[in-house]
């Protein structure tokens, strides 16, 4: 009885909405394309302003739990952090790459030219070397994830970020010299994670400070329960607006590009988890660490691609194509993570 209680109409029914959701994107985008044109014109370094309040309304209520008392003992778990640091920067580049490589120049080789096989290698690998930043603190928000923890897992992987894309990237493609969009980056981190956990520390704080550690559990924060759902919902709205020509136009390849990007967000989820899990870690570390190498920092891939090959490239296409099967691989991750809960219980 205590799941069906925690289980809100939103989460319950999550699949059906994000779909909706894909589809009403595409329509916005295809018919009324007024509305992402407009939108389009309140940017700042490449971030969409519009989609960062979204992802702010996704964060702020995750924000809210971090208490910085949790904060302090997280150092006294590092096998977390390591899981994490590992499969995400040795691990997870390489193996897209990998299967990228594999699916467009071998599996896929009469069906794909050789020069947009280039192309989408590029996306996939651009995907591939930036894990997730944002999102994450939503799949912890429905794995009932340490919120602390993952703020900790999610600001390492930022610092990582700042010196190791760049490298790896070039490395695998064998560019010379790739330019990365450092103010978008260097904003994506202060807008969704330094800016959201101040101000959800400023108000636990307050409201702590004024009603009581109780109130704030019991009333405060079940206010913004649906808060999370609705943000991504609305987000993935404005995200396939922009998207929905580009994925109209290439059905097959969209198919094609999917295959090695969904394989290697189940390949990557389970190394981490199955780490976890034999390194006997709680599930509400274990959960958030596979779903953080999983998922990927989609802005900045997106941006990337765009400045280094063009709006119209295949390495664009890719990343976006990373945006659209990431959502229902995520929550089938989520829900495999909900069900296999049990397993780790009975290892503490």
């Amino acid at each position: 009885m205590e799941e069906k209680k925690g289980i809100g109409f939103f989460e319950k029914y999550l699949t059906i909405w994000v779909a909706l959701c894909i589809v009403i994107g595409i329509a916005v985008g295809q018919w009324i394309p007024a509305i992402p044109d407009t939108l389009s014109k309140f940017e700042y370094a490449n971030v969409s302003i519009p989609v960062a309040l979204l992802i702010w309304l996704m964060i702020y209520p995750m924000m809210l739990k971090v208490d910085f008392q949790s904060v302090k003992n997280v150092g006294k778990r590092p096998k977390g952090i390591i899981i994490t640091c590992v499969t995400n920067w040795l691990i997870k580049p390489f193996t897209m790459f990998g299967l990228a490589w594999i699916f467009f120049f071998v599996v896929f080789k009469a069906l794909i030219p050789a020069e947009l096989a280039n192309e989408y290698l590029a996306g996939a690998v651009l995907l591939g070397a930036a894990p997730c930043t944002a999102m994450v603190f939503v799949w912890s928000y429905l794995t009932k994830g340490d919120a602390a923890y993952t703020l900790v897992q999610v600001a390492v992987n930022d610092l990582i970020i700042l010196v190791a894309f760049a490298p790896i990237v070039a490395f695998l493609l064998g560019i010379g010299g790739v330019e990365i969009p450092w103010d978008t980056l260097l904003l994506s981190v202060l807008l969704f994670v330094v800016i959201p956990l101040t101000a959800g520390v400023l108000t636990r704080l307050y409201v702590v400070k004024r009603k009581g550690i109780e109130y704030f559990n019991n009333v405060f924060v079940k206010k913004f329960d649906n808060y999370t759902i609705g943000g991504l919902l609305l987000t993935l709205i404005i995200l396939f607006s922009f998207q929905g020509e580009t994925i109209m136009n290439n059905p097959l390849h969209i198919l094609l590009i999917a295959v090695p990007l969904i394989l290697q967000t189940f390949l990557i989820f389970f190394i981490a988890y199955g780490w976890a899990k034999w390194w006997k870690l709680p599930h509400d570390v274990a959960a958030p660490a596979g779903m953080i190498g999983a998922s990927n920092f989609f802005e900045l891939a997106v941006a990337v691609a765009i400045s280094l090959f063009g709006l119209q490239s295949g390495a664009a296409l890719a990343t976006v194509v990373g945006v659209l099967v990431e959502v229902p691989v995520m929550l089938i991750l989520v829900k495999i993570a909900n069900n296999s809960r049990k397993y780790f219980e009975r290892a503490l």
